[in-house]
Formats: structure tokens, sequence, C-alpha cells
């Protein structure tokens, strides 16, 4: 039987056909076009190598001198339990509030040390506070009481000395070491305000930075006043090592408002 050139080419074409499609069956079977086998190798490799998200070392940013980390959504956003005083917000305190609060505390204004600061009396050093804070976001009566805390209602006595207007501790860190000095006392209030706001939240400061610790801290970790103190931040940061910090301030800010 004499096949022509014609006839030989379409069972060539045709057994061509037969075995495309037996070899594509069988890579079927074996998984290889399966959804998502492309990357597996890749995700492995990955996941091997330390994958995304997984810190080697176990050092933030912040620790290492580069940028501060910041906490993720799921750790700003986690659940308020009953008491916390967020450090962030409107408030219904007034001027007067805050220096009736100082006055009856029994202590003497120290006018002469901080009227060289611009702060005459301790009308115009609240009316500082309230307008520096306002100013940021942060509730007034948050940074005031800690002032109060801090200074032994102005009456100083620890490392920092009244001369500096460093009126929450900043750079203090024990053993004498005397801190930040601050060139008036309204420079002073605007650095601790905007150091409070770097621990409650992770926005922008709305004014220039005067406070240079501003960096180093790990912005939004402490969302609350409780959460100030290191003892009682879940993550351990917070602006002191002392037993009860915030909730110390948040008894104050409670005497202040009644």
């Amino acid at each position: 039987m004499k096949w022509s050139s014609n006839t030989f080419k379409r069972y060539m074409e045709a057994g061509l056909a037969v075995l495309i499609v037996l070899t594509l069956g069988l890579a079927g079977a074996a998984g290889l076009f399966s959804p998502g086998a492309a990357g597996n190798d890749q995700t492995e490799t990955a996941a091997a190598a330390g994958g995304d998200g997984e810190q080697t070392g176990g050092e933030s940013a912040s620790d290492s001198g580069g940028e501060p980390s910041e906490p993720g959504d799921a750790e700003v956003q986690e659940a308020i339990a009953d008491g916390q005083y967020p450090i962030m917000g409107k408030s219904d305190i007034t001027v007067q509030e805050m220096v009736d609060y100082f006055n009856a505390s029994g202590e003497t204004y120290p006018a002469k040390e901080l009227s060289e600061g611009g702060a005459d009396s301790i009308e115009t050093f609240c009316q500082m506070y309230y307008d520096e804070a306002a100013a940021e976001g942060v509730r007034p009566e948050v940074a005031f009481a800690q002032t109060m805390k801090e200074t032994g209602f102005l009456q100083f006595g620890g490392d920092a000395s009244i001369e500096q207007f460093n009126f929450a501790g900043l750079g203090t860190t024990g053993n004498g070491v005397p801190g930040n000095s601050y060139p008036d006392v309204q420079t002073g209030i605007r650095a601790q305000i905007q150091h409070l706001k770097a621990y409650a939240t992770s926005d922008a400061l709305n004014g220039e930075c005067v406070d240079d610790r501003y960096e180093y801290v790990r912005k939004g970790s402490a969302p609350y006043v409780q959460w100030l103190g290191q003892q009682e931040n879940p993550e351990g940061f917070g602006w002191a090592t002392g037993d009860n910090y915030g909730y110390d301030i948040v008894g104050m800010i409670e005497d202040m408002m009644e």
C-alpha cells in the first residue's frame, strides 16, 4: 500500500496530538499544574529564612538606634478594660480646677523661680499646661497631674532642679543624673506634652518638636495613663519603673476633677 505524503502527514499530526493529551493528563495527576504550585518553593524558602514579620535577633529598631518600631493595629486597638484613662482626647477640666487642686495641696507656688521662666503665678502656669496640651490633643489633667506627682507639687527635691524647667523628669535616670533642661517654663511643658503624646499615639506632632527624647519612645505603646508605668504596661514599655506609676496619676486626676 502506497501512502501519499499528505496521508503520512495526517497520521503524524494525529500521533503528536495523542501524545500531548497523554502528557498533560499525567502532569495533572501529579499535581504539577495545581493552583499555587508555582509559589510553593518561594513560600517555603522565605519561611525557612525567617519570613515576613519575623524579627531576627529580638532587637527593636529603637533599641538598636534606628527608627522607633511601631506597634501593630491589634496592639493599639486592644480591648479597653473598665477604668482605663486615655491620654489623648477632649477634656472637661478647667484651668480653675487645676489651680484649685494645686492650692488645696497646701504647698506654696515657687513664683520667684518660675517667674524667671515666664510663669509668675499658678494661674499662668496652669494656663500654659491647658494650652500646650490642647494644641497636641493631650488631656491637660494628665500632664498636670503627672507634674504634681513628679515634682511634689512644684517643690522638686529630686535629681532635676526647678531651674531646669523640667517638670516630669525627662532624661533623669537616677543616681543624681539631672536630666534635660529647657530655656523657659513653656518649652519644658511643651516637651513633656510631646513626650506624653509619643507614648499615647503614633500620630505626628502638631507643633515643632522640642522633646529631644521623642525619637526614643515606642510610639503608641501607652495609650492609657495606667500604662505609663512599665510594670503595668502589657508590653513592658512606659515612662517610669515605679510601682503603680500611672495608677497614682489617675488617682490624682480623680481628686482634681472632684
